[in-house]
């Protein structure tokens, strides 16, 4: 059954095959096959929605691993400001219109953020899910979702769904059915259904109540 903390870890599996691809597609406008615009606009969009998952973790998780679990956050802490400093200047150095300048920095982002989430995936959220109950998780994952500004939740979803796969897509969707107000379920499901496309007829099948 899927918890509430499932749909971070899902969030991380797209933030590790999106950042790929943006590193891939740096690497071959380095390599003179393809417009640095595209790699810009993509990091852009991809920064924004890291800022928002990562003001999220500061809010909610780290302060209940900070009670639950001493000490055990403040390392997680110091990668986000390590995330920040390298976002920031890949903003610079984008401007640059430099594509090799550009693929060092997406090359040692990909790496310090896939080693990041890897931590807290094998680590930080072990312990929250094993030391908070269902209702906490769900807070935190609630406080979360509030950091995302409202008109900007159609591009977020656009954008994760099709990153992750079927099993993926049951998780996350399990778990805003159970905790959106369902009037506001109601009006995300056409949004969903269009985004995922055939799978949507195997996502009715396997949650109960989603068609």
């Amino acid at each position: 059954m899927a918890t509430p903390l499932d749909a971070v870890t899902s969030i991380h599996k797209a933030f590790r095959i999106d950042m790929a691809e943006i590193d891939g597609a740096a690497y071959k406008a380095a390599a003179g096959g393809s417009d640095l615009s595209v790699v810009v606009d993509r990091l852009r969009f991809f920064s924004e929605i890291l800022r928002w998952h990562a003001n999220g973790e500061e809010e909610a998780v780290f302060p209940t691993m900070d009670r639950v679990a001493p000490l055990v956050a403040r390392p997680y802490l110091l990668d986000h400001r390590e995330l920040d400093m390298m976002t920031e200047g890949l903003a610079r150095v984008s401007a640059t219109s430099d594509p090799l300048i550009t693929a060092r920095a997406t090359a040692s982002l990909n790496t310090h953020l896939r080693i990041h989430l890897d931590k807290e995936d094998a680590h930080l959220y072990p312990i929250l899910r094993e030391r908070t109950s269902a209702d906490e998780q769900a807070s935190i994952v609630g406080t979360m979702a509030r950091g995302v500004p409202p008109e900007r939740m159609p591009e977020l979803i656009r954008w994760w769904l099709p990153l992750v796969g079927l099993d993926d897509r049951e998780v996350t969707i399990s778990v805003w059915k159970a905790l959106i107000p369902e009037q506001v379920f109601v009006g995300m499901k056409p949004l969903i259904q269009d985004t995922i496309g055939q799978d949507w007829a195997e996502l009715t099948r396997r949650i109960t109540g989603l068609a």
